[in-house]
């Protein structure tokens, strides 16, 4: 018994619709389960409050990483000599930076821009090449320049603006910050933190850093107390009155959790830092792309769809016509 071609098309479209409707229990669309924090996760805790502007961070995070041929910035000449780096934000050349910000009040604040190391990191998500990775042990967000292919999706895929690329480079590569991870089988830590010469900027366990915070938020303003310098474990110490500080540590719960966390006096949305939901930006995207090619619903559907398209489209040429034409 053979078939004509209106009952292939019949066929065809139905087929595809039915299957799309038994994967429809798999088209919930949601994110996925959220990424948890490696239990010996390192991260820096930045004190704004302790911050005095001084850039030593800056300039020993170039010194320390100087293997990434990172240059000096110029944007800000002292009469006409370029003597002083003076980068105005992060680029391929600037892992990090301090900013200050004014506020109405004629107060100030100076903040830390770098790489936030997500626990849930989006630039790994992105990546179709598996150039971004995240350690499994110290949650360090890490960079394979080999692997690379420079199609950026990274970077757009960055809520914190954090990766600079090198265009003027024949072999362009992108660039960000890696927590000096190449300083740890050294015995030593990030430059920024120790050399931070006031403890604005604390290096240690993401975990034991959260704490630390937590009890800074709960100190009463202008109550005494000692804080740790340069590394959480370490043995130095500082003493000051408490600050008066915005209630919310910014890295918390902010896309899924940083290992780099920010305490302030203002909210840090007023300090250069983006709005973004608790849930990450890569446990949104690929739930939604897992649940759409599971059991290649997405092809199925699209199939159907075009064949039923075509049998509407081509049905008024398989009327009979009338005599009358």
């Amino acid at each position: 018994m053979g078939i004509n071609r209106r009952d292939f098309l019949k066929g065809a479209a139905g087929s595809g619709l039915l299957l799309a409707a038994d994967a429809s229990p798999a088209l919930a669309f949601g994110p996925r389960t959220p990424k948890e924090l490696p239990p010996d996760a390192v991260g820096i805790l930045f004190d704004s409050t302790l911050c005095i502007g001084c850039n030593v961070c800056v300039f020993r995070c170039k010194q320390a990483n100087a293997h990434m041929a990172l240059r000096p910035e110029f944007n800000v000449p002292i009469g006409n000599l370029k003597i002083h780096d003076t980068p105005l934000g992060l680029s391929a050349d600037t892992l990090t930076v301090i900013k200050l910000y004014k506020h109405d009040d004629g107060n100030h604040s100076f903040i830390k821009h770098q790489c936030m190391h997500c626990i849930d990191p989006a630039c790994v998500s992105a990546c179709p090449v598996t150039a971004f990775t995240k350690d499994p042990k110290t949650g360090i967000v890490k960079f394979c320049k080999r692997v690379c292919i420079g199609c950026r999706y990274c970077q757009v895929a960055c809520p914190f603006v954090a990766i600079g690329f090198k265009w003027d480079e024949p072999f362009p590569e992108m660039v960000r910050c890696q927590l000096c991870d190449h300083l740890i089988p050294l015995g030593k830590y990030a430059a920024c933190c120790s050399y931070c010469p006031t403890g604005a900027a604390l290096y240690g366990r993401a975990a034991d850093l959260r704490k630390e915070a937590s009890r800074r938020l709960d100190l009463e303003y202008g109550e005494p107390y000692r804080f740790p310098v340069n590394h959480i474990e370490s043995g130095r110490k500082s003493f000051r009155p408490a600050a008066k500080y915005y209630p919310n540590i910014y890295g918390d719960t902010e896309g899924g959790g940083l290992q780099v966390m920010v305490l302030a006096g203002v909210s840090p949305l007023r300090l250069g830092f983006p709005d973004i939901p608790d849930v990450s930006n890569a446990a949104v995207s690929e739930g939604v792309f897992k649940t759409i090619y599971k059991w290649f619903a997405a092809p199925i559907i699209l199939l159907g769809a075009l064949v039923y398209l075509a049998y509407r489209n081509t049905e008024e040429y398989r009327k009979p016509k009338d005599e009358d034409d």
